[in-house]
């Protein structure tokens, strides 16, 4: 509709089940919209180049104060002057607010809008403490659009000291930048993390020996006697061990995806997001057919048997487990490399392991294997076999070393030897 736009046209103007425009009849492109709900906002629209170009809107405030019909009149006077004048009010408002719009607020909105949206829980956890811990205290408070390429080579030398962890901040901060493109605060193609050369991150190879194997195998089974460690904590560890699985896997894992007829394990929670079959081998299943069944999680926690065991519960637990088996520096997921280590010195080939492990690696020769579950099987009895004699070596120590305090030692009998001088 048309007419001139003022306080009595604005009050009298009422909303419908779609949104009504009043434009004014004596200023050329300027309107009041009125949605739905009733809500009034001026705007102004125009062509940059005349007819034949695409129409463009630009938003003047919320009818209230400060902007009166009056008042918004005249800033759409001063927009439409510009646009005569060859200026964007679009373009320069889309610039201004890139200027203002700061790394802090990118970095909340990255974790709101796409962290949260899509990545894993752990991966959210790692990324969200660089962006908190790093990101935010060292570029929070440059625009976004002047960040250079220095500053960015400045933060990553700053942590050349840690080059996982700084390799893992300038990958956060390209997505950042590469979404800041998207959302319209970076020109296309400036991502400022271009060319910065990551570090050379040293491989973490460490796996457990036999001998390791056979003294976790004794102090779990000491802390369980003692009631020193949770019995799900401790049998999580065991299946980690036996299977390779990863802790979110092992953790996210349901009695009803325990298949003990094929004697494998069905992987909802994958790191590629795609469940997959791991096949398993008789000692592994034999260990969970003999554990407690009171949830639908294998492993359920120790407060609320209708939730998973929770990661922070492991990763505690795991920290006295190494500490009293004397396995300082060993990380849970070092569990996974020795199994993938045992794997190996089977003699089995690259495509056997990386199956067993569930891994991405080989994914274009893979294709051309032919994926038999039972040698997967036979690899697994193989690996669980040494794991599992190790560990019950252990156990067996721990359960002689109690019966031996248990002895009652009978005192030394003979002769008694004479005091000196005694006759």
């Amino acid at each position: 509709m048309r007419g001139r736009i003022t306080k009595r046209a604005v009050d009298q103007v009422q909303s419908s089940e779609k949104e009504v425009w009043l434009w004014d009849a004596a200023l050329r492109g300027f309107g009041l919209r009125v949605t739905p709900n009733g809500a009034k906002t001026y705007w102004v629209q125009y062509r940059m180049g005349g007819r034949g170009t695409t129409t463009k809107k630009v938003k003047i405030g919320v009818h209230g104060s400060p902007w009166t019909p009056d008042q918004a009149r005249t800033e759409a006077e001063t927009l439409l002057a510009k646009v005569a004048q060859g200026v964007d009010p679009a373009a320069e408002r889309k610039e201004t607010l890139a200027k203002a719009f700061t790394m802090s607020e990118l970095a909340d909105r990255y974790v709101t809008q796409h962290l949260q949206v899509k990545n894993k829980e752990s991966t959210q956890k790692e990324f969200g403490r660089l962006v908190e811990r790093i990101i935010k205290p060292e570029l929070g408070s440059m625009a976004v659009v002047a960040v250079t390429r220095g500053d960015i080579s400045a933060l990553h030398h700053k942590l050349k000291d840690t080059p996982r962890q700084a390799n893992l901040a300038l990958a956060v901060l390209s997505k950042m930048f590469s979404l800041a493109e998207v959302w319209g605060f970076r020109p296309d193609f400036s991502n400022p993390c271009h060319l910065v050369e990551r570090y050379k991150e040293n491989a973490r190879d460490r796996f457990l020996s036999n001998s390791e194997v056979e003294r976790l195998g004794l102090t779990l089974a000491q802390m369980e006697a003692d009631f020193a460690i949770n019995e799900s904590v401790a049998n999580t560890v065991r299946l980690l061990l036996l299977t390779g699985c990863r802790l979110g896997e092992v953790r996210a894992l349901r009695w009803n995806d325990v298949d003990l007829d094929t004697g494998a394990l069905r992987i909802r929670d994958t790191k590629n997001g795609t469940p997959r079959a791991h096949p398993v081998g008789a000692l592994a299943m034999a260990f969970l057919a003999e554990l407690p069944r009171t949830s639908e999680w294998v492993f359920p926690a120790v407060t609320d048997a209708q939730k998973c065991l929770p990661e922070a519960t492991v990763e505690n637990g795991w920290k006295r487990i190494r500490e009293r088996a004397g396995l300082d520096g060993v990380h849970i997921h070092d569990l996974r490399h020795t199994v993938g280590t045992y794997a190996g010195q089977t003699n089995a080939n690259a495509f056997m392991v990386r199956d067993k492990l569930g891994q991405k690696t080989l994914a274009m020769t893979g294709r051309y294997v032919n994926k038999d579950a039972d040698p997967l099987r036979e690899l697994s009895d193989k690996i669980e076999g040494r794991i599992m004699a190790a560990m019950k070596a252990g156990a067996d120590a721990a359960a002689g070393k109690a019966a031996d305090q248990n002895k009652v030692v009978p005192l030394p009998t003979g002769p008694r030897r004479k005091s000196p001088g005694v006759t």
